[in-house]
């Protein structure tokens, strides 16, 4: 079943269950989705372009709970956390950052990188590798701490 349409089942099952935050999310994201379809022209999203439209729909929310927070506001901290926990479920499971070292390091001895100036071809590499697994800025901290 395609991404899109799980959204849609979860999103029956919220509007049953009278869940507004998971419903909010839900509808937010299907949005998006839309809007991607209409922004790439007619034609069905691939698998990949779902997966980054739901890893940007979370971190948007995380970094705005981060901000609520430092502003301290957690009541509006809490429904953006909520939201990206619901979003979560869509994405493959997160790797541990071992995981990723272990990544880093191989695709590092594959390339042959050696210091900062080839951390733009290990990062395109292991970024396409681990789509929707990790975050951008945990694998770039990773590979920075093992080139430099």
């Amino acid at each position: 079943m395609s991404l899109q349409k799980q959204v849609m089942e979860q999103m029956k099952a919220a509007m049953k269950s009278k869940d507004a935050v998971a419903l909010q999310a839900l509808r937010a994201l299907k949005s998006a989705f839309l809007l991607a379809k209409t922004e790439v022209g007619a034609g069905e999203l691939t698998e990949d372009q779902e997966m980054k439209i739901i890893q940007k729909q979370v971190k948007q929310r995380k970094d705005s709970a981060t901000i609520f927070v430092e502003q301290g506001r957690q009541d509006l901290a809490d429904p953006e956390l909520a939201e990206a926990a619901v979003l979560e479920q869509f994405l493959p499971e997160a790797l541990s950052e071992e995981e990723i070292e272990k990544v880093v390091i191989a695709t590092i001895a594959k390339v042959g990188a050696e210091g900062m100036k080839d951390m733009g071809k290990v990062m395109g590499i292991v970024s396409k590798q681990l789509a929707g697994q990790a975050d951008g800025k945990t694998i770039s901290t990773i590979v920075r701490k093992n080139l430099g």
